[in-house]
Parts: C-alpha cells; sequence; structure tokens
C-alpha cells in the first residue's frame, strides 16, 4: 500500500465508459503499430541512434489544457484564462505564453495523448515516465538512463547525471524513478555536486565559460542555467542528463497547480508569470544551441511532466492530478518532427484517437539509442526483463 503524506493523492477517477474506450484505443492502436512498423523499426532506429539525451524533468505536472493541449473552443470552465498562439504547423497552437517553443514547431514531435492507469499521485507518474514501468514498494525499476549505461558502459567516468539534484518529496513515501534500481550503484546518477569531483565535468558545469549573450537567452533562473549545463555536460561526455526543473512541489511555484494555498500555493496565473515564460525561453533556447553546435541530431530532448491536469478547474481556479491524458514533447536525437501524435478529445481529458504509454516512450528512447525493447537485461530475484514492455512510437522514427 503507498503511505500517502501532505495530502497527495486527487480524486479523479475516469467513468467506465471513459475506461472501455481507452482500453479499446490502446488495443487496436497497438495492433496497428505492430503490423505497420514490425521489427523493421529498431533497424531503421539503430542507423541513426541517438548517442545523447537530454530529459527534462517538469516537476509537478504541466497542465496540457495551459501548455501544448490548448482547447480555445471549450467552455471556460474548461480553457482556462489564457489564450492561444498559432505555431509553424498549420492548425497546431499552443498557450499563448509559449511563443518559442510555436516558434521551433517544425523541429518538435508532440504527443497529447500520453496517459496511465495507475494512481494520480506524483510519484507513479515519475516512475512510469522515467522507467516506462510503475514496480513496487519493494522494487524500484532502473532509469532508462541508468539502462543505457547498463547497456554501453560510460566512454568517461560517469554516463548520466542529474542536475541541480534528484527529486527529494512530491507528497509519498514512494521512490520517484531516478536511481539505477536493482542494476546496482555502478550506474547510479552523478548530481552536480559529485560531478564537481571531476575536473572535466567541474568545467561543464562553469557557466563562466559562456557568453553573456547566450545565458540571457536560456535565461539566469535555475532551469535556464541547468538547460546550458546539460548542453556542456553532454559535450563533455556525459551521454545522458536529467534536468529536474524543481525538486519538490512544496512551498514553491511549480507545475502543481492546485491553488490550495499554504504549501501548494501555484496558481495557473504562475504558469502565464513564470513557468512558462521559464520553459518557454531555456528549452526553445537549448534546441536552437544543440542545433547550432551540431548536436542536435544525435541528442534527443524530452520534456514531460508526470501528469496532466483535470479539464475542469477546481472551485479555486485551479487544475489537480489527471493522468487520463496529457502532453510530451521531443526533438532531436533522429526523430521526425514537425509532427503531432494523438488527439484529444474536446476538453483535453481521454484519448480521441492514437493513445500512447509511458512504456512506448521508454521503448523509443532504446529504439533511438539502437537498442532492440525486447532485448534482455537481468532484472530483480534473478529474472530477466525486456527493455520495455511495449513497441516504440512508430510514427517518431525518422
Amino acid at each position: 500500500m503507498l503511505l500517502i503524506s501532505r495530502g497527495a493523492a486527487m480524486r479523479a477517477t475516469a467513468s467506465d465508459t471513459q475506461l472501455t474506450r481507452r482500453m479499446f484505443l490502446r488495443a487496436t492502436s497497438g495492433i496497428v503499430s505492430y503490423f505497420t512498423a514490425g521489427s523493421s523499426m529498431t533497424q531503421a532506429a539503430s542507423s541513426m541512434a541517438s548517442r545523447n539525451c537530454i530529459m527534462l524533468f517538469l516537476t509537478g505536472g504541466p497542465s496540457q489544457l495551459e501548455t501544448f493541449d490548448p482547447k480555445p473552443d471549450a467552455p471556460s470552465w474548461i480553457r482556462g484564462p489564457w489564450g492561444v498562439t498559432k505555431t509553424r504547423l498549420p492548425g497546431v497552437l499552443l498557450s499563448e505564453h509559449l511563443p518559442r517553443t510555436a516558434r521551433i514547431m517544425d523541429r518538435i514531435a508532440l504527443i497529447r495523448t500520453m496517459h496511465h492507469d495507475a494512481a494520480p499521485i506524483h510519484e507513479t507518474g515519475q516512475r512510469l515516465l522515467q522507467t516506462g514501468r510503475l514496480g513496487s514498494h519493494e522494487w524500484e525499476p532502473p532509469h532508462v538512463a541508468a539502462v543505457l549505461g547498463y547497456l554501453q558502459p560510460p566512454l568517461a567516468s560517469a554516463s548520466w547525471a542529474v542536475i541541480p539534484g534528484a527529486i527529494v518529496d512530491t507528497g509519498v513515501a514512494y521512490g520517484h524513478g531516478q536511481t539505477a534500481g536493482h542494476l546496482g550503484f555502478a550506474w547510479e546518477p552523478r548530481d552536480a555536486a559529485a560531478l564537481r569531483a571531476d575536473s572535466r565535468f567541474r568545467a561543464a558545469l562553469n557557466l563562466e565559460r559562456e557568453s553573456t549573450t547566450l545565458r540571457d537567452r536560456y535565461g539566469r533562473h535555475p532551469f535556464g542555467e541547468s538547460c546550458c549545463r546539460a548542453r556542456r555536460l553532454v559535450e563533455s561526455g556525459i551521454r545522458f542528463v536529467t534536468v529536474n526543473m524543481f525538486d519538490t512541489v512544496f512551498d514553491a511555484v511549480t507545475w502543481d497547480c492546485h491553488a490550495d494555498g499554504g504549501s501548494l500555493a501555484t496558481t495557473l496565473d504562475d504558469y502565464r508569470s513564470t513557468l512558462c515564460p521559464m520553459f518557454d525561453q531555456a528549452f526553445s533556447t537549448l534546441i536552437d544551441d544543440l542545433d547550432q553546435r551540431g548536436l542536435l541530431d544525435h541528442t534527443l530532448v524530452l520534456a514531460m511532466g508526470e501528469f496532466g491536469r483535470t479539464p475542469r478547474l477546481n472551485p479555486r481556479g485551479g487544475r489537480d492530478h489527471w493522468t487520463g491524458c496529457w502532453s510530451v514533447i521531443l526533438a532531436g536525437g533522429g526523430i521526425r518532427g514537425g509532427q503531432v501524435i494523438g488527439r484529444s478529445d474536446a476538453w483535453a481529458g481521454e484519448p480521441v484517437d492514437r493513445p500512447v504509454t509511458p512504456a512506448e516512450l521508454a521503448a523509443t528512447v532504446f529504439a533511438l539509442h539502437g537498442f532492440d525493447p525486447n532485448r534482455r537485461i537481468p532484472g530483480p530475484d534473478g529474472q530477466s526483463l525486456p527493455l520495455a514492455d511495449a513497441e516504440p512510437i512508430h510514427e517518431l522514427m525518422g
């Protein structure tokens, strides 16, 4: 049983009709994916394999309606207070507070139908999105970066970094999915403090070596500086960098927009004034910076939170936890950009077509790095496991 603390788990449950429809969509999608993509997918991925990955983890769970899947024609109690902006893709809209991301949409793949059926708490989503599996209290599955490190021993003395540091508290006594799990200590990540013990990585973390102009473009805030450091760490030889936008959801402005006051006081107004501009600035600059340095083709960039937010505004004008449908964005690393995968319903609450699961996302990361997701590795208790419990997202394969 999960140990819930600090008022965690939310009250959103789908109706029997929604669950039946979702299961049907998932099943038929899987059949279509199998017969259209087949085993040639990973062969194609191998020829353009990503060498690096930067995962931007948007702790707290951004609202899909206020970011990547706005519904301007929905009632006000669904669509929320903010408008939309056009992107470089005809007919594709983003929040009005993501104008820079809208301008690079031709290089981005946007998944609008990520979903899962586990408990709607931060920790389950954090595990699922970063490992592809839920595990249990007794077993935390290894992060995809730890698995990649195990499969391809590092060229440098570290293969995976988590900066500025790991997630520490999101409300429940349950692992956050940012460890090597049963693979062991050798594949654990290093945080910024540990990286500074190596002169190469210490230099990479020193932003004084960057121009004032570029630092201003990333943003003089912790997230912007971490994104810049992620690029520098990749250049220094670390293949996988996780950037945690926040290490907690309490007593700070984060994506966790309950508008509850007290320790969970973030509101949708904070999306307008702080969160969206901060993300928009740092993410778009990271993509441009990697591209200009010739790194984007071989560096996969993912930006995602652990779940979405309720389609209906709560009585305080905020949004609560929602696992029925939300958005993930990807760029670089051999993906096919300039597309939207999946379509949500009129309230951005459920997939209408092409539902996507965290297991498929994990399989895609492995495939883009040139590994067959069906390949087996040691599991807990001496049992072997496939890299992922699903096939890759075939639409992403370039």
